[in-house]
C-alpha cells in the first residue's frame, strides 16, 4: 500500500501525488481510498479505491529501471502492423499491461512511423498519434521524475537516439 506523499503512476493521469487515504461508504459499502492530484494540476482531485482492480497504481521507475527504458529508443521498437484496427487492439494490450519497457517499444515504433511518413510528407493516423501522445506524455513524465530532468529533454533524447539509432531496413 502507497503512502501520503508518495508519488505514484495512475493510469490514464500519469504522476499523481497522495494526498490523502480515507475510508468511505457509496451505496452502502466501505472501502479504504487513495485521494490524489495528478502533478501539475492542483484542481483536479482523483478519488481511487486501495483494492481497485479497474485501474492501475504504480510505484515510479527506480533509476536504474528509467535508464533502461530510456536507452531501449537506441534499438528498434515493436513490430509495425500495419492493419490500423489489429495495430490499435495490439499496441492497448501492450500499455495496457503497465510494462514501461513494452511502452517505450510502442513509442519507439510509433516516434520511428511519424518520422519515416513525416520524410514522405505523410502523417501518423489520428488514432496512432493521440495514442502515442498519451503514452508518451505518461512515460516521459516519469522518466523526466526518476532521472531528474524535464520532460522536453527526455523527447529530444529519445528523439536524437531515433536518429542515430535507425531501425534495420527489411530484406526481402
Amino acid at each position: 500500500m502507497f503512502e501520503i506523499g508518495d508519488v505514484i503512476v495512475y493510469s490514464a493521469h500519469g504522476l499523481c501525488r497522495i494526498d490523502d487515504i480515507c475510508e468511505r461508504t457509496l451505496a452502502g459499502e466501505t472501502r479504504t481510498y487513495y485521494v490524489m492530484h495528478p502533478l501539475g494540476d492542483d484542481n483536479l482531485t482523483i478519488s481511487c479505491p486501495v483494492d481497485s482492480d479497474k485501474v492501475k497504481i504504480l510505484k515510479t521507475l527506480e533509476r536504474y529501471e528509467a535508464e533502461k527504458v530510456l536507452l531501449s529508443f537506441k534499438e528498434p521498437g515493436v513490430e509495425w502492423i500495419d492493419d490500423y484496427r489489429k495495430r490499435n487492439a495490439k499496441y492497448k494490450e501492450w500499455i495496457n499491461s503497465a510494462d514501461r519497457m513494452l511502452i517505450a517499444k510502442v513509442i519507439n515504433t510509433l516516434m520511428r512511423r511519424d518520422k519515416e511518413l513525416q520524410a514522405n510528407n505523410k502523417q501518423l493516423y489520428e488514432v496512432d498519434r493521440r495514442m502515442l501522445a498519451d503514452i508518451q506524455q505518461i512515460l516521459f513524465k516519469e522518466l523526466a521524475l526518476t532521472l531528474g530532468t524535464t520532460y522536453e529533454e527526455i523527447l529530444r533524447e529519445t528523439e536524437e537516439m531515433i536518429e542515430n539509432h535507425p531501425a534495420p531496413t527489411k530484406t526481402s
